[in-house]
Parts: structure tokens; sequence; C-alpha cells
């Protein structure tokens, strides 16, 4: 059943301040995210940092170890070797075998035990290994580079050299290798111990790191997969917290903007409705006239000139129909309250049916009950509710121009609950239109207020009802009034 048309301005204008309050909330999701994103960047970028801070550290303590050593064989190499080879033989020459076997004896003692892969003893007038416990390194030149040259000027300095990162663990034969090289100058060594101003030459202690720089690597690694997890445990429960937040923020702004559309409409139609129930008020009594003075005027008529009292009753008619519409406005514009007395819903219903039969009968449409097998009692303003079962048989009857069937029927459901249902075999209606035919003034009739569903839906609502509609297109339409 049809008698409402749509008013798709007022729909898309309410849906603009919407759309714009959800996409917001888009926004601020889209930034949170963001904003996550960056934060698990930065913690990646900032665990790298202490990671190689971490490795940095191990580093400098093995060169500060390494630099204590350096410090303790030039101790040692000069007393125990250098003092004595003077007094003994002369001079100090590392080519003589005797020197070369008892300054090696010297080294070994000293390192042994101490993890150091080899130590270097160079010249102090020219870049070449006067000693080493490398024998195949002794006689060759210019292997001290930079760090040879800052030694001779007095300065201690250290270099490593290193290959393979924290990405060679993945691989399956990793090649890893760390060595640490220092460079010390050789002292003469004062009766108090201290060093003297004197450079005999430099040395070089060469210590192997490669397992210390492995366990720096996995560390190094294992911060930064512990960091990663951590984090992304962090992002999925903030992304978590974010996406509910969003959820019942989008919620409650739906509902806010749901409500605040719904107060506008009622705004608009407390405004419309004034403004009727004022028009038709004035409209109302000179209308009586008009009607009471066509039907005195067409007794007379009857008797002048007989025959032509028609133009009359047309003026008649119209004054009633213009009655049925002002009457109509009054009822939307000023709700009665219902007042509720005991009374059988399907006595109420029948009286509607066998008001609009000589209609239905004239269109051609046939109406049938189906009433249940006991009266339905319930507590309702009997003249409001017949006026709600009038306003749906009547609209079901205006859309079957061509004629038709209408069903109306009474039941109880297991809630207890009161139904009444009203089918029509008439040309339906879209979905778009079905979810609008209670708004008021929404008619697709050429005559009508569309007022009468809208005042149908109020009163049922007024005794604590629902009304529903279910309609498709070219298979008719029915209307369900459920009542407490």
């Amino acid at each position: 059943m049809i008698n409402k048309g749509s008013d798709n301005k007022q729909q898309d204008s309410g849906r603009q301040p919407r759309d714009a309050g959800l996409q917001s909330f888009t926004l601020v999701k889209y930034f949170s995210f963001t904003a996550l994103g960056a934060i698990l960047i930065f913690t990646m970028i900032l665990s790298w940092i202490i990671s190689n801070n971490a490795k940095d550290v191990m580093l400098k303590q093995s060169e500060d170890y390494s630099l204590l050593l350096a410090g303790n064989l030039n101790q040692q190499v000069f007393r125990r070797f250098v003092l004595p080879a003077v007094v003994r033989y002369g001079r100090i020459a590392l080519r003589n075998p005797d020197q070369f076997g008892y300054l090696d004896k010297i080294v070994s003692e000293i390192i042994q035990g101490l993890a150091i892969d080899s130590v270097t003893i160079y010249d102090s007038k020219e870049n070449v290994i006067s000693y080493s416990t490398l024998p195949e390194m002794v006689g060759k030149r210019d292997k001290g580079g930079i760090e040879y040259e800052k030694a001779l000027r007095g300065a201690a300095n250290s270099r490593f050299i290193y290959s393979g990162t924290m990405w060679s663990l993945l691989s399956a034969d990793p090649q890893i290798s760390c060595q640490l090289q220092t460079f010390i100058p050789f002292r003469q060594v004062k009766e108090s111990g201290e060093a003297g101003d004197a450079i005999m030459g430099v040395i070089e202690i060469a210590k192997d790191l490669s397992r210390d720089y492995t366990a720096i690597l996995k560390l190094q690694g294992r911060i930064m997969i512990v960091s990663a997890v951590v984090m992304l445990v962090l992002f999925l429960v903030l992304r978590s917290i974010v996406s509910r937040a969003g959820d019942i923020l989008e919620r409650r702004m739906v509902e806010r903007l749901t409500l605040k559309e719904q107060l506008d409409k009622n705004e608009r139609l407390t405004h419309l409705g004034t403004m009727v129930a004022t028009v038709s008020h004035e409209i109302k009594s000179p209308l009586g006239i008009v009607r009471s003075t066509a039907e005195i005027l067409k007794k007379r008529i009857e008797k002048v000139a007989p025959g032509n009292e028609n133009l009359a009753q047309i003026i008649v008619d119209e004054t009633r129909r213009l009655n049925t519409i002002v009457t109509e406005f009054l009822d939307f514009a000023r709700p009665q309250q219902p007042k509720l007395k005991s009374c059988d819903l399907q006595q109420i219903l029948n009286r509607a049916v066998n008001f609009t039969s000589s209609m239905a009968e004239k269109q051609g449409v046939e109406i049938e009950t189906i009433y249940a097998g006991e009266a339905i009692i319930r507590e309702v303003d009997e003249d409001m509710l017949y006026r709600a079962f009038l306003n749906i048989i009547l609209n079901g009857i205006q859309v079957m121009a061509e004629g038709g069937r209408l069903l109306a029927e009474t039941s109880e459901s297991d809630e207890g609950q009161a139904l009444i249902s009203f089918r029509d075999n008439g040309p339906g209606m879209s979905e778009e239109i079905a979810a609008q035919v209670f708004e008021p003034f929404f008619t697709n009739k050429s005559k009508g207020t569309g007022l009468g569903l809208a005042i149908a839906k109020n009163i049922v609502e007024e005794h604590g009802g629902d009304i529903k509609v279910e309609s498709q297109a070219q298979e008719g339409t029915e209307f369900v009034i459920i009542l407490p």
C-alpha cells in the first residue's frame, strides 16, 4: 500500500553532517595508526642505537684491557730483556739469535694464557718489524700504518679489523671475525717505574675478538627482535584500543547525529503543526458555513430550477473533501491523549471495515477479514484506534485503483501481543519508499495530504505499540500493528 512520496533533499542535508562526523573519526584512526607506526620505527632505531652503544662499550673495554696489557709488556720487556741485553751484549741486536730467542721466551711467558694472537715490535727508525711472535712477519716493512706513526709520536691507539654484521648470523655459514690491534710507544722505564720520554720502538698487540664480536651481534639481534616483538604487541594493543574507542565514539556520534536530526525534525514539525493548526482552525469555520449555505442553496434550486441542483452538490462534495483534509491536519497538529478503556479490537476493526465497504465495492476492491476465535480485549482509545484502522484500509483501497483484494486479520502472539495485519495485492512499493511511508506529508498521490499513515503511526505509538510495513514492487504490501 502506498500513500507517500519522498523528500530526498532533506535526507541528503541530514546525511552530510553525519558523513562529516564519521569522516572525522576515520581521520582520528588514520593519524593514530600513523603515530603508532612512527613509534615502532623510532623504537627500532633506538634499539639499534642502544645495541650499537653496547657493542662500542664492550669493544672499548677490550681496548682498555689491551692497552693495560701493552703497558705491562713494555715494563717487563724493558726490565727483563733490554737492560740485561745491554749489560751483556752492549747493545740491542734482535738479529742475534740468542737475543731474539731470549726476548721471545720473555714475551711468551708474559702473554701465556691471555688469549693474545700476536705481539709485534716495530723499529723506531723505520716501519719494519724487528720482532713478532709470528716468525713469518719478522722483517716485513710498512705494516704499521697510521697507527704506527701515532705511536712513534707518543700516542697509544688501537684499530679494529672486523667483518660480518648482525644479518650475517642468518646465513648458514656466517663469516664473522674481529681483531683488535693496539699500538703503544715502546718507552724506556725509569727506576721509579714510570715511563721515560725516549721511545725505542712501537709495540703492537693483536687480539682475536671474534667470539666477543659474535656475542655482541647476537645480543644486538636479540635486542632488535625483543624490541620489535614488544612494540608489535604494544602496537596491536593500542590499535585494538584505538579501534574500539573509535567504534564507540563513532557509534555515539551516529546516535548523537541521529538524535539531533530527530530533534531538528521534531522542531520543524512542531512549528509546522502550529501553523497548520492555526490555518486549519481559521478555515474550518467558514468552510462549514459554505457547506451549510450550499446545502440550503441546493434545496432551493430543486424547487426553482429542477435539474440544476448538481451544481450546488459539487460545492457540498468539495467542501466535505476539504473538511476531511482540514480534519487530518488538525489531528496531526494536535494529537490527542488516548482515553483508555477495555475494548474488543476485532469489533473496532469490523466497524472500520463496514464503514469502508461501500467505497471498496465501488472501486472493485474485495475486503476479507479473518478474526481470532476469541475476543481480543485491550485497554485502548476506541475512536483513536478506529481512526488508525480506517486510515490504513482507505490507503489500501486507494492504491488498488483497478480493483484487488484486501485481507484484514487479527491474532495474538505467543508473548501475548495483539497483531492486526492488513495485506493487499496492489502494486507494492520499493524499499526506499517503504522506509518513508510513515513520514508526514510524504505522498505520491495526486490527491491526499500524506498524513494518513503518519497519524496511524502516532496513534499506535500513543498506545505503546508499533507498526511495521513489508512490501515488494508488484507483489503487494502488508502493514502489521502490534499492541502490547
